[in-house]
């Protein structure tokens, strides 16, 4: 079984109910356990600014599946929830985003996969809601708590617990 953490992220729709049902896909789809989740964070938006603010989280589950077919499943999940990569703009609006950021200490570089994922350093988005459920995780010689050291989280905050 392998150790995999993956970012979540959306601003089109109830993002909030978005996660919890992509969450409960993702382990039934990967036949997965659910290790940890973060909370939810609403950010500004990253690439493409002028738009609406993201809510960002991150879970990291336990699964059996490799990264490919991991990421073949993460992908089936996002089309479920409305995401059509073939017609959206890069950093652009969407319903959901799933990005595999580590797969056990796994590397890799193809076309399609690579592993840890290439812009985590730069992701303030992705790096306050992963130190909050693996802050001493290293990824890519650089623990998480690191990692998030050297970026400014200007406009990024926590939001309320959901009943």
């Amino acid at each position: 079984m392998a150790d995999v953490l993956i970012a979540l992220g959306g601003n089109v729709g109830d993002v909030r109910a978005t996660f919890r049902k992509a969450i409960a896909n993702i382990c039934g789809m990967t036949q997965a356990a659910l290790r940890a989740r973060s909370s939810d964070y609403a950010t500004p938006p990253w690439g493409e600014e002028n738009q609406d603010r993201f809510i960002n989280a991150c879970i990291e589950i336990e699964t059996g599946l490799d990264p490919h077919a991991l990421l073949f499943t993460l992908h089936k999940i996002e089309k479920k929830f409305g995401r059509d990569r073939t017609k959206e703009t890069r950093w652009g609006p969407r319903t959901l985003d799933l990005d595999l950021i580590a797969y056990d200490d796994v590397k890799l570089d193809k076309p399609e996969l690579t592993l840890p994922h290439p812009r985590l350093f730069q992701r303030a988005f992705v790096l306050v809601p992963l130190v909050e459920i693996a802050p001493e995780r290293v990824i890519a010689g650089h623990t998480v708590k690191e990692a998030l050291a050297q970026l400014s989280t200007d406009g990024i905050e926590r939001l309320p617990d959901l009943p």
